[in-house]
């Protein structure tokens, strides 16, 4: 074989025309083939001209390792010089392409290198080097470390100490009385103002990515240096990964960066906003809460849906708006005043305001003007206008009954005139059975914590929500402890449990979600999952599946409503609704659950 000229080895060789898979023999003179497609071959490579190593040849006579085209060639990391990176990652070592994101390019203090600096002016070389040195309790002294030489060392071996000082600025020292467990006030020399005058926008423009990237790199503003021990503690408590806390402060910057009053408190929809910059918005509203920075201004689900209904047409009077939203107020949080109230579920509210708006905008166009003139008469004739023994009427009847009985309690209207009116039921369909096939191929799940919840449900009739609040304490010695109930787990649920438990703990090793079902999201705080998860990508839903249950098991025992009634916590009506297909026609067959073997 002819030796391979100067600058052949500079060149990526190209593939074999048979194979292509491995490179050419060699390019010089040329040849389309590799050692193992040579017309009247295969043969064998020749070895290294370098290294002498008869294994992994690549090509112009070098192995893989020597090639300096190969993705296998080792070389040094160009910004710390350490060795062991590879072309593929563009000569760069997992530390320093962290470095080149979160740092800007400058000139080294200490080396006189062009490279990215920190906010000491040091290279990472060069700091590194330092904190060879460091004494406990001190910061690293760049300059006399880097003096003489310097030590190089291997690329990916340089892992962060446990001992490593933390900077004054991010110590957190627990700012809270100890009798009314209250945060105190901002800690002196910091200059946010509760009521500062922010300027207003009059150009509402996007900055430019360039820019933006340019200045996130060295922001250091007094908002992230204020967080910065919030943001550690979080970390710390709720075993949050490096990778998030870096996202938090990131985020944080960004807002200093783009809100146009520095020390004003930071609006809810200002940290919403940040998606459009790949932004991290819970954990950053969460950590802005904790500072006391944070100003409430984002409305929820229901209250959007209760301003579109009424508030948005602007149509409605004063006072009805005044008596609606004080209304909303104590459903969603509540009234330790007398009539006390405890809170609704939003689902509820949203049921009753949906019943309430046709109710009401009847009304407007017939020049009411507040709901102290609404008569039994006046509810009659708007309640048959809607279709008799349909949703609609139902909601629009427990909405209205909702709505008096607190203008009632708080005196602003003279009479209930709902009270002697009986509530209309609806009619309810029946419970119809699951394809049993279904249940085993979900059971069976490769998403562990979907296979969890189907059995949860399906062996023992757990509610969809019931499952969403499962806490790990709950479970105790293969016993579900649940509203006063002590149920023994099923072994299929056992098998799941241990296999999410498995998967829980290797994805999420330092997570404080007491939550049995946690996600992505969750694991770095302390709420359950969203009603989606995880049946977002089920095919059956927990309601369906919890009917399918208490259907088989009254099927089972012959009608026992009693023992429905304890297995499952239902009602005597929700018991009933179960009974009346034991004796229905069209469930008498043998694909009925009762049925099942």
């Amino acid at each position: 074989m002819p030796a391979p000229g100067p600058n052949a080895a500079l060149r990526l060789p190209p593939k074999c025309n048979a194979c292509q898979s491995n490179r050419v023999a060699w390019t010089r003179p040329r040849v389309d083939f590799c050692y193992q497609c040579l017309p009247g071959g295969p043969f064998a490579a020749p070895p290294c001209n370098r290294c002498r190593s008869r294994t992994d040849y690549f090509s112009q006579g070098l192995c893989s390792r020597c090639h300096p085209r190969s993705s296998e060639h080792v070389g040094s990391c160009k910004g710390c010089l350490a060795w062991g990176v590879y072309p593929r990652y563009n000569w760069t070592c997992w530390s320093c392409r962290w470095w080149q994101r979160h740092y800007p390019k400058g000139t080294c203090s200490s080396c006189g290198r062009t490279s990215h600096v920190s906010d000491r002016q040091a290279c990472r070389l060069c700091l590194e080097n330092a904190r060879l040195d460091q004494e406990p309790g001190r910061a690293p002294d760049v300059t006399a470390a880097n003096q003489h030489s310097q030590q190089l060392f291997f690329a990916n071996m340089v892992f962060k100490r446990r001992a490593t000082p933390v900077p004054d600025y991010v110590r957190r020292d627990r700012r809270w009385s100890t009798k009314t467990k209250n945060q105190l006030p901002y800690e002196p020399g910091t200059s946010f103002d509760d009521n500062a005058l922010e300027q207003l926008i009059l150009f509402d423009m996007d900055p430019d990515p360039a820019v933006l990237r340019q200045r996130l790199l060295v922001e250091d503003s007094e908002l992230t240096r204020y967080c910065a021990a919030i943001v550690a503690d979080h970390a710390r408590r709720y075993g949050w990964s490096v990778k998030q806390r870096n996202a938090v402060t990131q985020s944080l910057r960004l807002l200093q960066i783009l809100r146009p009053t520095s020390t004003a408190k930071v609006r809810a929809s200002d940290v919403v906003a940040l998606r459009r910059y790949d932004g991290t918005i819970t954990s950053t509203l969460d950590v802005l809460a904790e500072a006391g920075l944070l100003i409430e201004d984002v409305p929820t689900r229901v209250e959007r849906y209760f301003n579109a209904k009424f508030i948005e047409s602007g149509a409605l009077p004063d006072t009805m708006r005044g008596h609606l939203q004080l209304w909303l107020q104590i459903m969603l949080g509540g009234s330790r005043q007398a009539p006390r109230q405890v809170p609704r579920e939003p689902e509820t509210v949203e049921i009753h305001i949906q019943g309430l708006a046709p109710v009401v905008q009847a009304w407007v166009e017939a020049g009411r003007q507040s709901f102290a003139e609404i008569s039994t008469d006046d509810i009659l004739a708007a309640l048959a206008a809607l279709p008799a023994g349909t949703s609609h009427r139902h909601f629009a009847e427990i909405g209205l009954k909702s709505l008096f009985k607190i203008l009632k309690g708080r005196r602003l209207v003279f009479t209930n005139p709902i009270k002697d009116i009986d509530l209309t039921r609806i009619a309810t369909n029946l419970p119809l059975p699951l394809d049993p096939a279904l249940i085993r191929a979900e059971l069976d799940s490769p998403n562990s914590a979907l296979a969890l919840a189907v059995a949860l449900v399906a062996f023992h009739g757990l509610t969809g929500k019931q499952v969403r609040e499962l806490q790990l304490s709950d479970i105790v010695d293969g016993r579900l402890h649940l509203d006063g109930r002590d149920i023994p787990l099923a072994a299929p649920v056992r098998t799941r449990l241990s296999a999410w438990l498995d998967h829980r703990n290797r994805t999420w090793p330092a997570t404080a979600n007491p939550h049995l079902l946690i996600n992505r999201r969750t694991a770095p705080r302390l709420v359950p999952g969203g009603p989606s998860f995880p049946w977002r990508d089920s095919r059956v839903r927990p309601r369906a599946l919890r009917e399918d249950r208490i259907l088989h098991e009254i099927h089972a025992t012959g009608g026992d409503v009693r023992r429905i009634y304890d297995l499952f916590g239902l009602s005597v009506e929700g018991a009933t609704r179960y009974l009346k297909t034991i004796e229905h026609p069209d469930l008498r067959n043998k694909d009925h659950p009762g049925n099942r073997t």
